[in-house]
């Protein structure tokens, strides 16, 4: 009986280290599948990014809005950084984490990945968190869905850092800006409204602290006393853009005409403007005379 007792525990101890085995070897093979995929971002390898993903491939890229269904659809977000005439683009990468668990013959694999780029700025470096489906098809492991996201640490950094603007994106400020305040002299409730939003907080040229009631008010008193906006200019503008954030920085001069009368004004401006649902708000400002 002892003897018997003795060979099962070999017996099971076997099988145990073999399954061990079979998960080593799985484990093996999938992260080299992710380093052949990270190899194919280096060197721009397009026939390497499609022969490792799925025909039924799901998921989210970084920065996605919607869900990508497919392995076309797949290789048509990322077609823009694989221009072999481009050079930049991904250089290199180091894991800082990474695991998996099994089902079958399924996997869920985690990691976190410090990532290098070669931009028209110079290097840089972000780091991604990044969850990967993969399944085994014909005995082989193949990535079939995704979730990449900018890892938390480098989110923060990426808000905090100051950015260029697009060209689209400076013009959209500027009309923003500009629009906000022929609004505000036109009496134009409801475009002022859209462009300011509830948690408004502003310093006037006399002092005087004001909010979103405040300003709707004041608006409303210039446009029902037939006042008019005849010139508005801003000779001089500066911006620094943080993340979602723009601070507006200019001289302003305009013109209006109140009881048949001309009157002219002129200063300096301090304009907060955050980018939200689709378009620019402007959630404070700091106006001065200049003087």
């Amino acid at each position: 009986m002892k003897i018997r007792f003795a060979s099962f525990l070999i017996a099971a101890a076997l099988l145990a280290g073999a399954a061990d085995d079979d998960r080593a070897a799985d484990r093996a093979a999938i992260r080299t599948h992710i380093d052949r995929i990270f190899q194919a971002f280096i060197h721009k390898d397009i026939g390497e990014l499609r022969a490792t993903h799925a025909a039924n491939w799901l998921g989210y890229l970084q920065g996605s809005r919607n869900m990508i269904r497919g392995l076309d659809e797949y290789m048509n977000t990322n077609a823009p950084i694989f221009d072999p005439h481009s050079p930049f683009g991904m250089t290199g990468y180091k894991m800082r984490e990474f695991d998996m668990i099994f089902k079958g013959d399924a996997a869920f694999v985690a990691f976190v990945a410090g990532v290098e780029y070669k931009t028209p700025d110079g290097p840089f470096e972000r780091t991604l968190r990044i969850t990967d489906f993969y399944t085994k098809e014909n005995g082989a492991w193949i990535q079939t869905g995704s979730d990449t996201d900018v890892h938390p640490e480098s989110a923060a950094e990426q808000s905090q850092r100051l950015r260029e603007l697009s060209e689209q994106e400076k013009k959209g400020l500027l009309e923003a800006r500009e629009g906000a305040w022929r609004v505000y002299f036109a009496g134009d409730r409801a475009a002022l409204e859209k462009l300011l939003p509830e948690e408004l907080l502003t310093v006037e040229a006399g002092g005087e602290w004001g909010n979103r009631h405040t300003v709707l008010e004041s608006s409303a008193r210039f446009a029902a006393g037939g006042g008019k906006l005849i010139r508005l200019e801003f000779p001089k503008t500066e911006i620094q853009a943080y993340g979602s954030a723009a601070i507006v920085y200019s001289t302003y001069f305009y013109e209006i005409e109140q009881g048949g009368k001309p009157f002219t004004n002129s200063g300096r401006a301090t304009e907060v403007f955050v980018y939200r649902n689709g378009a620019w708000v402007n959630p404070s400002w700091h106006l001065d005379s200049g003087k």
